[in-house]
């Protein structure tokens, strides 16, 4: 496993303690969409509830030290290896935990009278 450097102390610290505070936990993520078309504002917002299993800080400091991910909501990449920390994930949207919900954007530009996909 690669080792902390000194710069990581704060992030890894931080990362740790959150991850300590969920485990055994279920959580829920929000990310908010607003679409802008003229005058009109489309406002969502995605849940999703991500439920983290129960691990010890031994897996937990492996787990950051292998993927440093420190500038990620939860400090859990699900599409890396923090899927490993995690017992479920539950939402209408599961790009949402990783970024941009995509699902709900689609739907919005639908509404918005977008053409999607289009072929221009």
């Amino acid at each position: 496993f690669p080792t902390r450097r000194s710069s990581d102390l704060g992030n890894f610290e931080r990362a740790l303690a959150q991850l300590q505070l969920m485990r055994g936990q279920t959580v829920t993520f929000h990310t908010a969409l607003c679409l802008m078309k003229g005058e009109q504002q489309t406002t969502l917002n995605v849940s999703t509830e991500v439920t983290f299993r129960k691990l010890s800080d031994e897996v937990l400091e492996s787990y950051l030290l292998a993927e440093e991910p420190y500038d990620c909501a939860g400090s859990a990449k699900s599409e890396g290896l923090g899927i490993s920390l995690l017992e479920s994930i539950q939402s209408n949207d599961p790009t949402a935990l990783i970024g941009l919900p995509l699902i709900a954007l689609t739907g919005l530009l639908r509404d918005a009278g977008f053409v999607i996909p289009s072929k221009n």
